[in-house]
């Protein structure tokens, strides 16, 4: 039982196709859902649906965390409802243990297939998409992957030396535009340009996050915000202010050519 747990971004995918011309048998493709992704991720599902069903393979199974009373529960939700950020901007990954693992956990604890292959006292394969690049992570992994007895992971991307370059080169050559980022639209590991993308692109989502920050701003003692140590609404609000002052230096890229810390 081969499974792949897919973020649809340009390594998972690049991980699809490169599994696809390896000869490597795919019987599961999970997506999981945080009810909050970025408008582009939405976007790439059905694309990449449609190239997986022409070249024979299984379309994504989309999974979503649901309470303990079986309702839907996305993590925009859950901010709101603890008056909390997402757990990365105190420094810890909860939110993709909640939100993405364990959603997929669920359903393949449920899967007859995966239950059969338990039950003979095997493993389940899943294909995990670092790249090249990413050794660190698989070295980081390491002591939990072997005491793993559910699942034995694969890191196919890293085996074949498919770097950055390599998956987007893969990408490229099926014919399929190359995956925005994955991530939510108020994942604290956004850069600065992609905060400043969502203002101007998706000001409603802009709005969405200012709210989570804002709900949460009386319970934050040791971050500021979004940004950890900085808010977003601070951020762009003296954004908007050094682009109006553009005005005023129409010979040259002061002030709003300066740089600002990527």
């Amino acid at each position: 039982m081969n499974i792949v747990s897919y973020g649809c971004g340009s390594n998972s995918t690049a991980m699809l196709i490169g599994l696809y011309r390896h000869g490597i048998p795919v019987d599961l493709i999970l997506f999981a859902d945080t009810g909050c992704e970025q408008p582009h991720t939405y976007e790439y599902l059905p694309i990449m649906d449609s190239w997986l069903v022409s070249h024979g393979m299984p379309q994504i199974t989309v999974v979503e965390y649901t309470d303990s009373h079986g309702e839907r529960l996305t993590l925009e939700q859950e901010c709101l409802r603890s008056r909390t950020l997402p757990s990365l901007a105190y420094g810890y990954k909860k939110c993709s243990l909640k939100h993405k693992i364990e959603p997929q956990d669920k359903f393949c604890n449920n899967c007859p297939p995966c239950r059969e292959v338990w039950a003979r006292g095997e493993r389940v394969v899943k294909f995990i998409g670092y790249d090249a690049g990413e050794e660190r992570r698989r070295t980081n992994a390491y002591a939990h992957d072997i005491q793993d007895t559910k699942y034995k992971k694969e890191y196919p991307l890293m085996d074949w030396g498919w770097g950055r370059d390599e998956c987007i080169a893969a990408i490229q050559q099926e014919g399929l535009p190359v995956p925005g980022k994955s991530s939510c639209f108020f994942c604290p590991a956004m850069k600065r340009r992609e905060i400043r993308t969502l203002y101007h692109q998706h000001r409603d989502l802009y709005e969405r996050a200012i709210a989570i920050e804002d709900n949460a701003k009386p319970n934050l003692l040791s971050v500021k915000g979004l940004g950890r140590d900085w808010s977003w609404r601070d951020f762009v609000e003296a954004d908007k202010d050094q682009l109006s002052m553009c005005h005023l230096f129409p010979e040259t890229n002061m002030p709003c050519g300066c740089f600002d810390g990527e």
